[in-house]
């Protein structure tokens, strides 16, 4: 899940794995695989940051489960 904030203001979670498009139209509109979509104050570019962040997170706890060793 990442963090991201409303045009008004109001902050809120999404989960980032039912993203399946980012628009910049002037607002960002992220489009989710269930049809639904929010409008962001959050620049495109700052989304996928935060996208590769949690994903990174998530992969890193994965492989720390697995006993393997994270590469850095």
């Amino acid at each position: 899940m990442i963090e991201l904030t409303q045009l008004n203001g109001t902050p809120f979670m999404l989960n980032c794995n039912l993203i399946e498009t980012v628009e910049s139209i002037p607002e960002t509109k992220i489009s989710l695989t269930t049809g639904k979509y929010f409008l962001v104050q959050e620049e495109r570019e700052d989304i996928l940051r935060k996208i590769i962040a949690y994903q990174r997170m998530i992969y890193k706890n994965m492989i720390c489960i697995e006993g393997l060793k994270p590469q850095k």
